[in-house]
């Protein structure tokens, strides 16, 4: 990536790989002598501190998700500063967590504290560049998912020290370049947003009113659904199927072969409906044979934290012969006479859908919504004429808007590798700021 600044005029290899080649006046001094690491307990009335990946050390009040309160005594806890660095569980892969506030963090953590007068912005930048969490990745013997990482092994990496006039420098000028491409990512993310609230208009006005704005409306009689076509009807779910709604099977998947039914699990199914081609199973002939999925089927989620979300099977999906599908499913096989998949596929991604199934979680204490509810659904249902031309409406239309969200998604992440590179060249002395 052309950063459009200069080099420094002379430079010096680091000795390490990490860092490469660095400016000719900097130094490259081992951790140990910058860093150490603290364990000052009892103090069990000082603030809880959080320690997060995305916005450092900080009071624990302030992280948006729930968080479950640390349990036995807060004395073992270790104080922390602001201007300390933290190492979590999660360093191997995000970095050290620079600490905003005084407070107590959990014993699992380690605290360091500079050792030397150093510029904590600079070092807040380098704790989190890919280059350094590579480093850590690599010379940190033994780390994996759920481990901490030992300071003692740590201690002995290299870390680039400019002059502080220059630390100074550089964290002011990576806090202001940063700024601004999360202000510019954020601006995509609303984006992002917006596009799809236009979605969901889009469907929502289509599977409820259809495509002629001048049509006479009449009210439906249901508080969910509102005003359709005074020439549409509304049935409920089990009167437009080829057969009543069936459960999958309650049985562990087997080994996966192309020669038995894939075994169609909700963790089978992306965010978008597709379907994975990792982790797959298989079910066995014997019992699979009686939960095969045909082209078109619509499957329901019927408990867990996918309660209500529905999915459109489709055999061009993927490669397999023939499926079966599991018991946390609810199949519902639409009959072409009376209603399109495709038109309910989308008649369930409608606002519609959505307050139907509020309805449902209101009057029940568990989210669960099994095939004796989904059979009582109410479905909107159009001439099959007109269903035909309001799936080619809205998958026309939304293939726009994906197409633009896509974009805005690339630019994202475009956005977000500059601003990792722009980093890794400021902190690492590759450019001179």
């Amino acid at each position: 990536m052309n950063t459009q600044l200069p080099k420094y005029p002379t430079y010096k290899h680091s000795g390490v790989e990490w860092l490469g080649e660095i400016p000719e006046h900097w130094e490259a001094i081992r951790m140990k002598f910058l860093f150490r690491d603290v364990s000052e307990k009892n103090k069990p009335n000082a603030e809880l501190l959080s320690v997060t990946q995305d916005k450092g050390v900080i009071p624990r009040n302030w992280v948006e998700n729930r968080m479950v309160m640390p349990s036995g005594n807060l004395e073992s806890f270790k104080f922390i500063q602001k201007g300390d660095f933290a190492i979590s569980l999660r360093s191997f892969e995000g970095g050290l967590e620079y600490c905003y506030h005084d407070g107590i963090i959990s014993p699992a953590y380690t605290v360091l504290k500079k050792k030397k007068k150093l510029i904590d912005g600079y070092y807040k930048y380098i704790f989190k560049s890919k280059s350094f969490i590579s480093e850590i990745q690599t010379s940190v013997v033994g780390i994996r998912e759920g481990k901490n990482i030992s300071y003692f092994e740590l201690s002995y990496s290299l870390l680039p020290i400019p002059p502080l006039s220059e630390q100074s420098t550089i964290a002011q000028f990576l806090d202001y370049k940063t700024a601004k491409i999360d202000q510019a990512i954020a601006q995509k993310q609303k984006m992002i947003v917006l596009l799809k609230e236009r979605k969901q208009i889009l469907i929502q006005n289509a599977v409820t009113k259809g495509l002629n704005p001048h049509i006479k409306l009449k009210n439906s009689g249901i508080d969910w659904i509102g005003e359709i076509p005074e020439h549409w009807e509304v049935k409920r779910l089990k009167f437009i199927l080829k057969s009543p709604l069936k459960y999958g099977a309650n049985e562990s998947g087997i080994e996966y072969s192309p020669e038995l039914p894939r075994y169609i699990r909700i963790t089978d199914f992306s965010m978008e409906g597709k379907l994975n081609e990792y982790k797959k199973l298989s079910l066995s002939w014997e019992v699979g044979k009686n939960y095969l999925l045909d082209d078109g089927d619509i499957l329901f989620a019927r408990s867990g934290a996918t309660v209500g979300k529905s999915y459109q099977f489709k055999k061009s999906m993927s490669i397999e012969k023939c499926y079966s599908f599991a018991g946390y499913l609810i199949k519902a096989s639409p009959n072409e006479k009376f209603i399109l998949s495709n038109f309910l596929n989308f008649f369930t991604m409608s606002s519609s859908f959505e307050n139907w199934k509020s309805s449902i979680f209101n009057k029940a204490t568990i989210e669960n919504i099994g095939a004796d509810k989904y059979s009582e659904l109410k479905v909107i249902i159009p001439s099959l004429a007109e269903q035909t031309a309001i799936v080619s409406f809205i998958e026309s239309q939304s293939a726009k808007i994906d197409r633009a969200i896509s974009l805005q998604t690339q630019q994202i992440e475009g956005l977000k590798e500059y601003k990792s590179t722009l980093i890794d060249s400021a902190v690492t002395g590759k450019i001179k700021i």
